[in-house]
């Protein structure tokens, strides 16, 4: 059976653990669901200006939270409701890998600290960034490339650099700060896609034992 990815990518204020989770993207068959936190202010324009910014065959829609607790309880919720239980593969780009990663650890911490329920319950998970850098050449000019967005540029087709309005991904941070929040969902938005597009070569090309599928479920007690 082929599970479907559905890629997803987190943005945050920092790396610290007291730091937040501003926004969270998945990808679904017909676009891109975004959730993202907006600490108590309007974020009224944001679906129109993504939706104006999005080609006409790509969906994104936007689920507005005035607290971080409150988009990680809708993201519990999306989770239960739409992957859980579900044919699906849940991907990221550098999410968590054996030896490190970003955002699974990053996304477990808050939900610790915030005491909500984490999500990831039976849905099966595998890092895509293994896969790009260690089955694929993605060196150009003599330098290695394997961050998300060098390396979607070496292996797919580009169109969706395109959406990102940031040269670097720490903008993401004075996005945020500045109430900036159409440009930052639509820097979310490109990193799902690009993640997508990512898993999806690794799929044509790499073997399914190569996918290094794990458990996000929580260890229960006996």
């Amino acid at each position: 059976m082929v599970l479907e990815q559905v890629a997803f990518d987190i943005e945050t204020t920092g790396f610290a653990a007291v730091d937040e989770v501003t926004v969270i993207g998945f990808s679904l068959p017909m676009g891109v669901q975004v959730f993202l936190q907006t600490d108590g202010r309007s974020a009224e324009t944001v679906t129109d200006a993504v939706e104006a910014a999005m080609p006409a065959d790509t969906l994104v829609n936007v689920s507005s939270h005035t607290s971080e607790q409150g988009l990680l309880a809708g993201v519990s919720g999306f989770v239960e409701e739409r992957l859980s239980d579900a044919d699906v593969l849940l991907v990221a780009y550098n999410g968590e890998r054996w030896n490190g990663g970003f955002d699974v650890p990053f996304l477990r911490t808050r939900y610790a600290q915030l005491d909500v329920a984490w999500p990831f319950v039976d849905v099966p998970y595998a890092d895509v960034m293994p896969l790009v850098t260690d089955r694929f050449n993605t060196t150009v000019d003599g330098d290695e490339r394997g961050d998300l967005a060098a390396a979607y540029e070496v292996l797919c087709d580009g169109s969706y650099s395109d959406l990102d309005p940031f040269a670097e991904s720490q903008e993401a941070v004075s996005a945020f700060r500045d109430g900036r929040f159409d440009a930052l969902v639509l820097h979310n938005v490109a990193d799902v896609l690009r993640t997508r597009a990512l898993g999806r070569v690794a799929e044509r090309y790499c073997s399914k034992s190569e996918f290094r599928v794990k458990s996000l479920t929580p260890t229960r007690s006996i």
